[in-house]
């Protein structure tokens, strides 16, 4: 990395370390002598909490406190959890129910916590949680995303979180009954678990009266807030910080319950306190995704062009709201409605259900992957009963290159796009032509081979500003303060390469410095694939702010005028000088002339718009009708990722997206029973998807810079995931149309294909 053109595939730096056991997680950098804590969880799913003694376990061995809902309470502590609450239709706000950090009172889904316990071992806190005598009375469980059932919340009538609409429903309604023909599909999208590597975990320390809580997570600055809130502290008294983390996904981008626990303890004991989740605790207790199902209809004119759209969702909230879960599949969903369709008439509708489960939240994706997956099945559906080739209805409905900027139904402005052009090249890099023969090959040997086409759109979410701070050090190196948080993308190897491209420094002195909320006053965090994006543009910001500084102090170094110094990556120059310094010796020279203001420079800068992040993901699955089994044969994506930091992160990144999206459509699947209990608690009944069931992924870039941003580039963390759901859903399909299979919905088990085998064998008879 000490030298090379922008662009390049630079090898991730931090993987060195990651790799041979020297990374530094939330559980390796504990405090020497923390107490452990552990927390009793609620066995039941629902129910009034009608006893609670927990004397035997404050006397057990090894315990130093014991803390429930009253105790928290007591010490004055804020225990409800934040939560977004959206518009509902009739211009109310969504149903805001306070979400304890401890139960109090009732229980509404199994795994909620109840009791923590701290002790000096982690041995000694889970012996002494079994003395606890926590008596609930049962309640009927709720489980199903519909009005009605036994009530969960006193705040939610019926259940009912929200009940939001975008769109012009009236217009939406004339559209349908005007059309020359129109498409329906009921879609499920089902619950999932992020199942990052690592599970959560946090310690604390509480020093006099300051508060640090360090945690695995996606960014520290809005825990920052809601602790200080919380414990009504001075924001200048927490610290927040996240080391390494193995993992996100958006799962770890939220408050949680344990933290207050966590701080709470610390404060109390004077010393530090640490929790680390075990994987079933993790399965019962980490915000879950998706948990859906759609009614999708589309209305086309007699040239089968889109004239409508809407869809009607019902969604799950499991039993509170969880930090973003009412803007999930609402106002988030509706960014990428229409996808990359011209078409202005839609109406969205989402209603939204407390249960009696874990919360359901942003996994990679939020929101994005579950439009684009109701929308890409329905056209799949559509191409099917219009009688037309899949790529053809998508190329006659997509927004027209010179149509651009687009303002979308639901008021995204779409910066660029060539839709057309990065489908068509996906499907030659996919041998489009050549399906059929592979279908006649693999039918010859009783196989069924089916191909799915998926084309995505996303937005990039979050905050749109972001800072950057470099600072030259006395040895020679250089640190570069951001705001954003790696859960595992490479921010380390990328943040280095741009700025040595920018400034010359060779990256392997750059340090990247992130996570800390004593040494960054101000950050976004990572997530809705911002991250490199927003970061960038700060730090192209702080670049310019540090050539501006050192121009007036070279300018007399080099007995110019400071107009006529001129900077590229190289250094400084002027007509008529021999000095040439770069980056570092400009560093060098004001240290030893004492200016010591030049050494730092900051700058904080704001995105003028999002990007869009589009491609065209091309799927071939063979099936196995003796075994239902679905084997991904053939993976092809091409992306318009705009301009490429860094391409071999990138592909990275799609990788990742990718077998996220074949598990969910695989093998995943969130199972509770009729009560309420959770059979999908360990590895043992969780199928994440493993090597053998990936194929090579053939990736493309196809670059439309993004007007959005200087760099013209346009985030790509999500956008595997969110291209996938559909591709593998409608390979799927495909391959069992022939035999009279007409709606399969995720996970595609080999037990729920071979089913829909038999069913369609015997409806053809």
């Amino acid at each position: 990395m000490e030298k090379f053109g922008k662009s390049q595939p630079v090898r991730r730096v931090e993987d060195a370390r990651f790799l041979t056991g020297r990374g530094r997680y939330v559980d390796d950098i504990a405090p020497e002598g923390a107490f452990f804590a552990y927390f009793l969880r609620s066995p039941v799913a629902h129910g009034e909490i009608s006893g609670l003694d927990v004397e035997a376990a404050r006397e057990a061995e090894g315990v130093r406190l014991v803390l429930t809902a009253a105790d928290l309470e007591a010490a004055g502590i804020d225990i409800s959890l934040p939560g977004v609450q959206m518009p509902n239709r009739d211009g109310s706000k969504g149903a805001a129910p306070q979400r304890p950090a401890l139960a109090k009172g009732r229980v509404r889904h199994v795994g909620e916590p109840v009791v923590c316990v701290v002790a000096e071992t982690l041995e000694q806190a889970k012996d002494a949680a079994e003395l606890i005598e926590l008596d609930i009375d049962e309640l009927p469980a709720k489980l199903d995303y519909a009005p009605g059932g036994e009530t969960i919340h006193p705040e939610a009538p019926d259940n009912m979180a929200y009940d939001f609409g975008v769109g012009d429903e009236a217009a939406t309604e004339a559209a349908f009954k005007a059309a020359a023909k129109t498409v329906s599909l009921e879609i499920g999208d089902n619950r999932i678990i992020a199942n990052s590597m690592e599970p959560r975990g946090a310690y604390a320390e509480w020093d006099g009266g300051r508060m640090h809580l360090c945690f695995g997570g996606q960014g520290v600055w809005g825990l920052k807030g809601v602790m200080s809130a919380a414990f009504k502290l001075d924001k200048d008294d927490v610290r927040v910080t996240n080391p390494d983390v193995g993992g996100g996904f958006g799962m770890k981008s939220f408050t949680y319950p344990e933290y207050f626990s966590v701080v709470q303890a610390a404060r109390a004991l004077g010393r530090p306190v640490r929790w680390m989740a075990d994987r079933t605790e993790a399965m019962l207790s980490d915000n879950a995704g998706r948990d859906l199902v759609s009614l999708a209809e589309m209305a086309f004119d007699g040239n089968n062009r889109i004239t409508a759209y809407r869809v009607l969702n019902k969604a799950n909230m499991g039993a509170y709201n969880s930090q973003f879960g009412q803007a999930i599949q609402s106002m988030l969903f509706s960014r990428v409605l229409m996808g990359t369709y011209d078409v202005q008439t839609v109406w969205l509708n989402t209603q939204a259900f407390y249960t009696n489960t874990t919360q359901v939240d942003a996994y990679r994706g939020a929101g994005r992957p579950e439009a684009i997956y109701v929308l890409e099945r329905l056209m799949d559906r559509a191409a099917r009963e219009l009688g037309v080739d899949p790529l053809e209805l998508r190329r006659i409905n997509f927004i027209a290159p010179d149509k651009f900027p687009y303002k979308s139904a639901t008021g995204e402005t779409y910066d660029v796009g060539e839709f057309a052009r990065v489908m068509m090249k996906g499907a030659a890099k996919a041998d489009w032509d050549g399906f059929e023969a592979r279908r006649r090959a693999d039918a010859a040997q009783g196989l069924l081979r089916g191909r799915g086409v998926s084309y995505y759109i996303e937005s990039i979410l979050g905050d749109p500003s972001e800072g950057a701070r470099v600072e030259f050090h006395e040895d020679g190196t250089v640190s570069i303060f951001v705001g954003t948080q790696s859960n595992g993308q490479g921010h380390e190897t990328v943040y280095a390469q741009f700025l040595a491209d920018q400034t010359g420094i060779p990256a392997h002195l750059i340090t990247v410095v992130q996570g800390d909320s004593d040494l960054i006053a101000q950050g976004g965090g990572t997530g809705g694939s911002r991250s490199v994006t927003t970061q960038t543009n700060a730090t192209l910001a702080t670049v310019s702010k540090m050539v501006e500084a050192f121009t007036p102090f070279l300018a007399e170094k080099m007995g110019v005028e400071p107009s006529e110094i001129t900077f590229d990556e190289d250094g400084f120059r002027a007509p008529g000088s021999n000095l040439r310094p770069t980056m570092l010796e400009a560093a060098e020279m004001a240290r030893a002339d004492g200016r010591t203001e030049l050494l730092k420079h900051e700058a904080r800068a704001t995105l003028p718009g999002r990007s869009y992040p589009n491609g065209v993901h091309i799927t071939e699955v063979v099936v196995d009708p003796e075994t239902g089994v679905s084997r991904v044969d053939r993976y092809t994506v091409v992306d318009d990722f705009g301009n490429l930091i860094n391409p071999l992160l990138a592909e990275g990144q799609v990788h990742g997206g990718v077998v996220q999206g074949i598990g969910q459509a695989l093998s995943e699947h969130v199972v509770f029973d009729e009560d309420g209990q959770l059979l999908t608690a360990t590895f043992m009944d969780y199928a994440v998807p493993r090597a053998a069931d990936v194929p090579m992924i053939d990736f493309t870039p196809e670059p439309v810079p993004s007007t959005a941003n200087p760099m013209g580039m346009k985030g790509c963390g999500e956008a595997g995931t969110v291209g996938a759901l559909a591709a593998v859903a409608n390979a799927v399909q495909d391959a069992l149309w022939v035999q009279g299979v007409r709606q399969v919905d995720m996970p595609l088990t080999p037990l729920k294909v071979w089913g829909l085998l038999q069913d369609g064998a015997v409806a053809a008879e």
